[in-house]
């Protein structure tokens, strides 16, 4: 009896619908807008915090940077303090190598904005990144084509590279990069492997992408490693078993001993980590949640009035309809769920032109931008959910009124 009535209510109500198309689109219009400001935040949200996850992960959960400035600001630390402070060097790094007991794998790193060259083409401004053999051990990267460098390689400081994809991309055409010689800064190296493409997002802005990455001594050719705003860091993976907080309480007592910084002062360097990152940005996505609800919700809420006041004026052309439709017979219950259903398939109908908006959006974004965005199940299902609500919500009173009718006066009213 009930799924009868419902679907005769459905019949009803779309015949209704697609008669008064005009109204039709006037309803849906704000409900359609709400949807679309909340699902597109909570798209976007959603790809920024997966990316950033998947960029944390390739960072490590057990791993910390010592590096010359914080990645969270210090309330405790000047800058100009900070300023005087030695970039990590390689007798840091080779103290923690000696020293440390709880580190897996340790690598040293400078970066360095060159221009790299094959022939006529010129990727300027590239990040090269010099780097010490346990590098893989550290970071978590894929190489597509080739290989890394062997540890004679490394040790020696044999001009040799592996290439990011864009930077492939933008030096060798459709020309296979792997065995050509490329030009860093005037001097030659090998091209022995093309790292896969990690795409836009998280971060950072292209990942492994637009990187150059060389052996440590090699790079000493072009890079003055007695700057004193060297770009440089120190990555430290811990064993298994071993807490961050243990590493990095470790890796702090022989920097200070190797630096020589005396009791009671300041460390004269930052120990980073992930998690810092992720502390950071919850604020930061607390308040674009935030600010989503509250751009959808007005829309939606100006939708739902909408709704309501179209509904009403069919209750009112549709009285007389309602009378005889009462004198033969029908309940209230079937009149209620009459305009109920009415105005959730109104609602509903806009909420899914809004879900078909914002899944063309993403479309367009990812076909130019190729940033990976999609609409989740989540956000689908949450779509449905305040559509059908506000139908419900927006459509029980003019309903309620329409089931409360007097059959004799309702058969009389004219419109």
């Amino acid at each position: 009896m009930w799924l009868k009535m419902f679907r005769e209510s459905f019949l009803f109500a779309f015949s209704s619908v697609a008669v008064n198309k005009l109204r039709t689109f006037l309803s849906l219009f704000g409900i359609t807008i709400g949807i679309v400001s909340i699902i597109s935040v909570f798209t976007v949200f959603d790809w920024m915090e997966s990316s950033i996850k998947e960029s944390i992960a390739t960072l490590g959960d057990n791993t910390i940077y010592v590096e010359k400035w914080p990645w969270t600001p210090d309330a405790n630390i000047k800058w100009w303090d900070m300023i005087r402070w030695p970039p990590p060097s390689v007798d840091d790094y080779e103290a923690i190598v000696k020293r440390s007991v709880s580190t897996e794998a340790v690598c040293y790193t400078v970066g360095s904005g060159e221009a790299v060259k094959y022939r006529g083409n010129v990727a300027s401004e590239t990040f090269v990144l010099a780097a010490t053999h346990g590098f893989e051990n550290v970071r978590s990267f894929e190489i597509e084509k080739g290989r890394y460098f062997t540890q004679n390689e490394s040790s020696s400081g044999k001009p040799v590279a592996i290439i990011g994809y864009e930077v492939a991309s933008k030096l060798f055409d459709n020309v296979e990069p792997v065995g050509k010689e490329i030009t860093i800064d005037r001097y030659k190296a090998q091209v022995i492997g093309v790292f896969k493409k990690e795409g836009k997002g998280g971060l950072s802005d292209n990942g492994m992408d637009e990187i150059v990455l060389v052996p440590l001594d090699f790079s000493r050719q072009f890079v003055n490693f007695r700057n004193p705003f060297l770009n440089s860091d120190i990555m430290i993976r811990g064993k298994d078993g071993v807490s961050v907080q243990q590493l990095s309480d470790e890796v702090v007592m022989i920097l200070r001993a190797a630096r020589r910084i005396g009791p009671g002062k300041e460390n004269n360097f930052s120990i980073n980590q992930a998690s810092q990152i992720t502390s950071t940005l919850e604020p930061v996505f607390r308040g674009i949640n935030i600010a989503g609800w509250i751009i959808g919700g007005f829309s939606i809420l100006v939708g739902g009035f909408g709704i309501a006041n179209i509904m009403f004026v069919s209750v009112r052309e549709r009285t007389s309809i309602i009378g005889i439709q009462m004198a033969l017979g029908a309940k209230r219950r079937w009149i209620l769920m009459q305009f109920l259903t009415e105005s959730v398939l109104l609602s509903v109908t806009g909420g899914i032109l809004g879900l078909l908006m914002v899944f063309i959006g993403t479309l367009f974004v990812n076909y130019f931008f190729t940033l990976g965005m999609h609409l989740t199940a989540g956000n689908i299902t949450l779509a449905i959910f305040i559509s059908g609500t506000i139908g419900i919500i927006a459509g029980f009173a003019p309903a309620s009124a329409a089931s409360r009718m007097n059959p004799v006066e309702a058969i009389g009213y004219s419109f």
